[in-house]
């Protein structure tokens, strides 16, 4: 697991989802997760399984936020486990060896520590700048990058606010992924956004 990190907005229009989706995928995400929190069931499911098709066509991995049960009957590579869903234990009880399960450390290393004995196969940690999309206290330290690096042998994704400019300095300090939102499905080319946080991963 290495590069940018695509997480989808909260968007009811599946076209342009989609659309944008894919432009992200053309210029280099390695990996997509699909979040939606006001989406209803049924349009959870349209949405999730439309761009599980698409992550198949380009051979990337799709991860689902939150919903288990949707990642499992999907057949999708992977679920991703929030501060405030089941635990990381009880997640990958359901869901297997074989799933990936990410999960959201914040800026908690002994969390991160909790998360990796539980099973998770990445620790994600932010925010680290004020975001567009999510609102969250911008409180975690730049150096909790480098000690997870150092003490936990599973790859970590840096989110909130990310932008080409402001992942540099983390990237160097030891991120694998960077998780964007904004600053890929509101770019005016979303495909040079994405080949551009992609670009910041050659040679490492």
């Amino acid at each position: 697991m290495k590069g940018l990190y695509i997480v989808t907005p909260d968007w009811d229009d599946t076209d342009k989802l989609l659309r944008v989706s894919e432009q992200a995928l053309q210029g280099g995400a390695a990996l997509l997760q699909y979040r939606h929190k006001t989406a209803d069931a049924a349009q959870r499911r349209q949405q999730a399984e439309a761009l599980l098709k698409l992550c198949r066509r380009y051979e990337r991995p799709f991860i689902v936020n939150d919903y288990v049960e949707l990642c499992m009957e999907l057949g999708a590579d992977g679920i991703h486990v929030g501060g405030t869903d089941a635990s990381v234990a009880e997640v990958r009880a359901m869901v297997g060896a074989d799933k990936i399960v990410g999960a959201s450390c914040y800026g908690d290393l002994e969390l991160a520590h909790a998360a990796y004995r539980a099973g998770a196969s990445y620790i994600a940690f932010g925010g680290f700048y004020p975001s567009r999309v999510k609102k969250y206290p911008v409180t975690t330290p730049p150096d909790i990058v480098t000690r997870a690096k150092a003490q936990i042998a599973v790859p970590n994704v840096v989110i909130g606010g990310m932008t080409q400019e402001n992942a540099v300095p983390l990237i160097a300090a030891g991120a694998d992924m960077v998780a964007a939102i904004s600053s890929v499905y509101l770019a005016d080319d979303p495909v040079a956004a994405a080949r551009s946080f992609a670009a910041l991963f050659e040679n490492r």
